[in-house]
């Protein structure tokens, strides 16, 4: 995979990127959210959508008002629940008196697993779904759910533009986590691929710059978790048949930050392979069927 490291951070002014599309960076970069999240405001006259308004952050949420300014918001877009996407949903809506858009609230399970990562407050005013068409002053905006980094996951096209905003599904900086219980690899790959039957020219990711080429690297990340999946069953068939075992394998020299979020892709791609047949866990091992 090539990934785009190019993004030059200018935090709190919004960026025009095309004629319906401008982004506005938020200052939380960090190893998962890269230079920070990209806000995007769609629209060219004096009514706008807002794309994952951010996090709660006093600082940020000022820059977007003044960004908006007297512009009237017509839809505040939530890709999914993470806290870097949807907190500034809250004041950014009790300034605009926007309503708030997405494809459900974080659905806990008993595991707790993941819980810290997600806005468990936020709740829809509107539950979109697949397929949905919302209209706005100058633009249209279609919802295309996309499962798999976490279960809310909706990505929204401007068809105007044959652009899609991809939230965290798809980065150009970095393949995306997938966490489970909440995550799933299965579902994610199965995204992957409805995204590359379309026919979309630009997609606009929540962090980092856009990804101009967009079938291109949607096959190459479809490639990267198929081969991924391979090396793991290499893995088993080698005798490296423990979850901790394949990390340290394939992930050598990771930064320690990031070993926990390895762990639970790796785990996710064996949830996969077990759901799929190919493999199968007996305790904390597995082996090849």
């Amino acid at each position: 995979m090539r990934f785009d490291l190019s993004l030059e951070p200018h935090y709190g002014a919004e960026e025009r990127l095309s004629k319906r599309v401008s982004r506005l960076l938020a200052r939380n970069p960090s190893a998962f959210t890269f230079r920070g999240t990209g806000v995007y405001i769609i629209g060219e006259g004096n009514e706008v959508a807002v794309v994952d308004p951010g996090p709660n952050l006093s600082e940020h949420v000022d820059c977007l008002k003044r960004a908006i300014g007297s512009r009237k918001v017509s839809h505040i877009l939530i890709t999914h629940t993470h806290r870097d996407h949807s907190p500034a949903a809250e004041p950014l809506k009790a300034w605009s008196g926007a309503k708030t858009y997405g494809y459900g609230p974080f659905v806990r399970d008993d595991s707790g697993v993941g819980d810290e990562s997600h806005d468990k407050s936020f709740v829809p005013d509107v539950a979109v779904t697949d397929g949905m068409v919302m209209q706005g002053q100058g633009f249209t905006i279609e919802c295309v759910f996309t499962p798999g980094h976490t279960a809310n996951h909706m990505c929204y096209a401007l068809p105007e533009e044959k652009a899609l905003f991809t939230g965290d599904h798809v980065m150009g900086w970095s393949t995306s986590l997938v966490a489970p219980p909440d995550g799933n690899m299965g579902d994610y790959m199965r995204s992957l691929e409805k995204l590359i039957a379309r026919d979309d020219a630009i997609l606009y990711p929540t962090h980092g710059s856009p990804i101009v080429q967009p079938c291109p690297f949607l096959r190459a990340l479809l490639t990267h978790r198929r081969m991924r999946e391979a090396q793991l069953a290499n893995c088993i068939a080698m005798g490296d048949d423990t979850l901790p075992s394949m990390v340290a394998r394939l992930y050598a020299g990771l930064q320690p930050v990031l070993a926990g979020a390895a762990s639970l892709t790796v785990q996710a791609h064996l949830e996969h392979m077990i759901e799929d047949g190919r493999i199968a866990r007996d305790g904390a091992r597995y082996r090849v069927l």
